[in-house]
């Protein structure tokens, strides 16, 4: 199976099919092998009724004991050993749908770190959430193919092959009466893979909008909006169940048939065989073997369309893995170098100029118009901003990435430690206690490390579920100034504190990233009256900068946008 730190390979994007290809090959041993246990696990149910007839004509028969003797032993040898062989089977291709879960998974979380910034703009979080969920499991079930489905083929030929020595016209009903099925079956394999796409294509939608849902429930409930989201949430669900219940409809068909035909097939070559039977044409042992035959064939004809479901549905799957794979990341042709000393960073587009070795705040009523300008200043979207006159783009991104950081306020929280959770890329027990010291207490988290139970080698939940909304966004800080980048940009980075919090935190941030470059998007004058420079934003362009001070006596828009905030801490101080 694939080790959790092997190269998982270059996947083959041109197809579902193409993909699936790709799985059996990554695994060539183990496929081979699962393919030729697989077969002689089901030859050896044919040799069954074989080995029966045997001893029905030459020992049960006649009366001779020690023929019969022989031949039931020979029957018990062949059952143990087969019986082994169902589970080595087992076992190997557990291996092999295990290796393509693992596989899939490792080259689509590959492709998405390499997508970056660029995945959120390419495909939605439900699409990606949907393939994580189901699509990797439906392509794993696929695999089935590679040893049932292979046995399936060659315990077809072998027991058409044995009744061709009893009777011609018993073998040509066997050889023909797949074919019969497969054209039967045929057209509903092709409908459900029509159905099951539109459905997967629905439950990506509908997973994106859960994850809004569980994102924004209080800013909903703030809005009012929380009846219309629901509202739309339940037509997508009813549209979704509606689609489910016609891929329900198609696969029940498919499994009827699976059950169905081949016990009809069984049926008929029974009844002919005990026509010939009574005409004298066979042997009652033949007649048993035939039985026998057709009962084990019964199982190769149900795992053909049991096959068939399985690719059917994995071929789907395999088909968003691979749109997902396609998706190229933001290019990267840059060629000239970073500035060696720290430079102005520029954004022409909102006019914002950054001094290095300063505090910088972006102010404005829309916070999203300046989360903007700090993705491009950061390097996330095209733009033409430039650091120390040189554009960004034309930097190439390993330097952007390693002395510029962006730290977003919603920014994801691995589970794990604390201490891993600040440590960022680094390893934890590399961290500098002295740095970690400073950072918790810059963010004002020493109540969070004195506070849980084990301090910094506490296990935090995904997403810190087991830390309150300001504990979340004090933890992000401390990883962000551990980093210690050259340039930091912070987005809305006190938005969830109370207003003492927030105001120590603007005092230790400014103390500790002095002489370093430091942006921050914020609308509380706590922290905007410890900023060097101010930019007033309107419509995402700089309208007035100055220090926050001389931006309250100059512009009435200003100083209507953070009177509000000053509103409310007033108020939250008098209900405490």
């Amino acid at each position: 199976m694939i080790d959790a730190y092997e190269d998982p390979g270059e996947p083959d994007c041109r197809g579902g099919w193409r993909y699936l290809w790709w799985l059996v090959t990554r695994q060539p041993g183990r496929s081979v092998a699962g393919a030729l246990l697989g077969s002689v696990w089901m030859v050896l149910l044919a040799a069954t009724p074989y080995l029966m007839a045997r001893a029905v004509d030459e020992g049960l028969r006649p009366g001779d004991m020690g023929a019969l003797a022989g031949w039931c032993t020979a029957l018990f040898v062949v059952g143990a050993f087969n019986a082994w062989l169902s589970i080595m089977r087992h076992r190997v291709m557990t291996r092999v749908r295990m290796d393509a879960n693992f596989r899939t998974v490792k080259v689509v979380v590959g492709h998405a770190v390499r997508l970056g910034a660029a995945l959120p703009r390419r495909a939605g979080a439900g699409e990606v959430v949907t393939i994580g969920v189901g699509d990797v499991q439906t392509i794993a079930g696929a695999l089935t193919v590679v040893g049932p489905g292979v046995g399936a083929v060659v315990a077809y030929l072998v027991v058409a092959g044995l009744l061709l020595s009893v009777s011609v016209r018993l073998a040509a009903v066997v050889l023909l009466g797949v074919p019969v099925i497969a054209l039967i079956v045929g057209p509903l394999m092709g409908r459900l893979q029509g159905t099951e796409t539109e459905y997967r294509e629905r439950q990506g939608v509908l997973t994106a909008r859960i994850g809004d849902l569980a994102g924004g429930l209080r800013v909903l409930n703030g809005l009012g909006g929380k009846g219309l989201f629901a509202d739309a949430f339940r037509r997508d669900s009813q549209r979704l169940r509606e689609q489910g219940y016609r891929v329900g409809s198609v696969t029940s068909w498919m499994q009827a048939l699976g059950v169905g035909l081949p016990t009809l097939f069984l049926a008929v070559v029974t009844w002919l065989a005990a026509r010939l039977a009574a005409r004298g044409d066979i042997t009652v042992g033949e007649l048993v073997a035939v039985y026998g035959y057709v009962a084990v064939i019964v199982r190769p004809v149900a795992f053909f369309l049991e096959c068939g479901y399985q690719l059917g549905r994995g071929v789907v799957a395999a088909r968003r893995v691979v749109r997902l794979l396609r998706l190229e990341p933001e290019p990267d042709d840059g060629t000239r170098e970073a500035p060696a000393e720290p430079s102005v960073l520029h954004d022409p587009e909102s006019g914002v100029r950054v001094p290095p070795g300063r505090l910088t705040a972006l102010a404005g009523a829309r916070p999203a118009d300046a989360a903007a300008v700090v993705d491009r200043l950061g390097r996330y979207v095209p733009s033409e901003a430039t650091w120390g006159g040189v554009r960004l783009d034309d930097i190439p991104l390993p330097q952007v990435r390693a002395r510029i950081l962006v730290a977003d306020n919603e920014a994801d929280l691995f589970a794990g430690t604390l201490r891993e959770l600040v440590a960022g890329a680094r390893e934890p027990e590399d961290l500098d206690e002295a740095a970690m010291g400073r950072a918790v207490r810059a963010a004002v988290a020493d109540d969070i490390v004195q506070g849980l139970p084990d301090g910094l080698g506490s296990a935090i939940d995904a997403q810190g579920r087991n830390l309150s909304g300001g504990q979340r966004q004090r933890v992000r800080l401390v990883r962000a100034l551990l980093a210690d980048p050259e340039v930091l940009l912070a987005v809305e980075p006190t938005s969830a504190l109370d207003a003492h919090t927030e105001a120590a935190v603007a005092e230790r941030l400014r103390a500790v990233r002095e002489a370093r470059t430091t942006v921050v998007t914020t609308t509380s004058p706590l922290v905007l009256d410890h900023a060097d420079t101010v930019h007033y934003l309107v419509d995402g362009k700089v309208a007035a900068t100055g220090s926050h001070r001389q931006l309250l006596q100059a512009e009435p828009g200003y100083r209507a946008l953070v009177a509000r905030d000053t509103d409310t801490a007033d108020a939250e101080e008098a209900v405490a």
